[in-house]
């Protein structure tokens, strides 16, 4: 039962899957975290939440929102409860992220090659080519190893009925990897002593896979392959990570000035005159790549690039044209690539997602628009977004007229009730709605997952929109080791 005095008024959402907390009682993961807190008085609480935000702001550690064309820096809020996942549980999403990029990345090479998948009529071509993001120039391009998807990150969400869903696959340039091994960093000053005793399994191994990964793509048979981490700059609303990750990698940050390209090879403008690029770690989006292939506008990119790429001369992570595998009107056809190409019965349920293209499913989604979640195909951070059960009619018929003018750009999903866990804010323990974003590594070895992952939190009270772009914050992800 919940004697603490942090515990006793902690309200249960009815319906709702609380991470911590079953019928009053602790869930066994979380028992030896509560145990070590349950009799610290409320100002020591109230302290280490103070001293997380402290460690924030002076190590920088910020996200950019933009607003009426305003970039607002800001602290990336977190919260000092861990959320914490037990080791079977955790087998068990790992598995399932590992078959699903396994057949993503098959995927993309087939669309970009054969096509077998539409010629089988399994995905209607249509949906393909239409796709903002299928890139044309992409077409019979030999990648590296036929790795399309180096990096993922997956976002997940746990219904009331305590199972997860996948709710969107990250395969273009995912972010937010650094917040998972800051939050990491800032709880082993916070409880010093738990993460050991608790057999919390580390984070801190990922910039070594990912630098290992990068290193391996490098084709000139050197045992120092030049790699370097894109950046589009410090207006990025990613820029902390691009500079977390570099420095944690000991490999060099550059913008699109910094290199060049000459006769279809990249180089990078030193101190010391031109050196070779073998890898690039791109953050920069696809159309912003090379203006002479792209968007002739963009300052971001680097001239001849694509051609490099296209010859074999330099690897880019991750591989260009991947956004036609995370389009949310290409998601609901994952299940059916992983039966495809692997021949194996989905690890991990993917919500019901409805094609406004389909004339009978959008009439049910207008009868039906208060149960449903809207979304833009190809939009991302929470935005082009409507959640029907809290939006007002005219916005639900402002959304019916975009729908109606142009289907193919949105879906739509029933509301999914996300598991909630317990935040501390402003001195009490109080319900707030979770997803989860681990991050995959997809190697010339194999596909890696450190166990953990961003926990985004909707820190507005009965917001279900966890983006930070969006109010939202993040926590610590626990993933206990096997049990001994």
């Amino acid at each position: 039962m919940k004697e603490h005095s942090l515990l006793h008024t902690y309200q249960e959402q009815p319906n709702v899957w609380d991470e911590m907390f079953h019928a009053e009682h602790i869930r066994p993961e979380y028992r030896s975290f509560v145990s070590a807190i349950e009799n610290l008085p409320r100002s020591e609480m109230t302290r280490k939440d103070e001293l997380a935000k402290k460690l924030f702001m002076s190590q920088g550690i910020t996200f950019t929102v933009y607003n009426s064309g305003e970039g607002i820096e800001k602290i990336f809020p977190f919260d000092i409860i861990p959320r914490i996942i037990q080791h079977a549980e955790w087998k068990h999403i790992e598995a399932g992220i590992k078959q699903r990029l396994l057949a993503l990345n098959i995927f993309l090479k087939d669309i970009y090659h054969q096509q077998f998948i539409m010629k089988d009529g399994l995905i209607p071509a249509t949906l393909i080519y239409s796709c903002p993001q299928f890139l044309r120039e992409m077409m019979n391009v030999q990648v590296p190893y036929d790795i399309y998807t180096h990096i993922a990150g997956v976002d997940l969400i746990r219904d009331a009925d305590g199972q997860f869903y996948v709710l969107e696959d990250n395969l273009r340039t995912p972010s937010g990897v650094s917040y998972m091994l800051e939050n990491r960093s800032i709880t082993s000053r916070i409880f010093p002593d738990l993460l050991p005793k608790s057999n919390v399994q580390p984070v801190k191994d990922y910039p070594d896979l990912l630098f290992r990964n990068l290193l391996a793509l490098g084709n000139r048979h050197i045992s120092d392959p030049t790699v370097v981490l894109l950046s589009p700059g410090i207006y990025n609303s990613a820029y902390f990570e691009h500079t977390t990750l570099a420095r944690l990698m000991g490999i060099e940050l550059v913008e699109g000035r910094d290199l060049i390209v000459h006769n279809h090879h990249v180089f990078m403008k030193t101190t010391k005159g031109l050196k070779q690029v073998d890898v690039i770690y791109r953050r920069v989006d696809d159309e912003f790549l090379d203006p002479l292939v792209f968007r002739p506008d963009s300052a971001l990119g680097v001239p001849g690039i694509y051609a490099a790429y296209r010859k074999g001369n330099v690897a880019i992570v991750n591989a260009m044209g991947n956004g036609v595998a995370d389009d949310k009107a290409v998601y609901s056809y994952v299940p059916e690539m992983i039966r495809y190409y692997l021949n194996e019965e989905p690890i991990l349920k993917t919500v019901p997602t409805y094609q406004m293209s389909d004339p009978d499913q959008r009439n049910m989604v207008f009868e039906r628009m208060d149960k449903m979640v809207i979304k833009r195909t190809n939009e991302s951070g929470g935005y082009g977004m409507l959640i029907g059960s809290s939006a007002t009619e005219e916005q639900m018929q402002a959304f019916r007229e975009a729908i109606t003018e142009d289907p193919r750009s949105f879906i739509a999903q029933p509301i999914i009730s996300l598991s909630s866990t317990p935040c501390y804010l402003n001195g009490v323990l109080q319900p707030r709605r979770v997803d989860l974003r681990p991050f995959a590594l997809y190697g010339p070895g194999g596909i890696d997952i450190v166990p953990g992952g961003l926990t985004r939190v909707a820190l507005q009270e009965g917001s279900l929109v966890v983006n930070s772009s969006q109010g939202g914050g993040s926590k610590d992800t626990w993933v206990l080791g096997p049990e001994s």
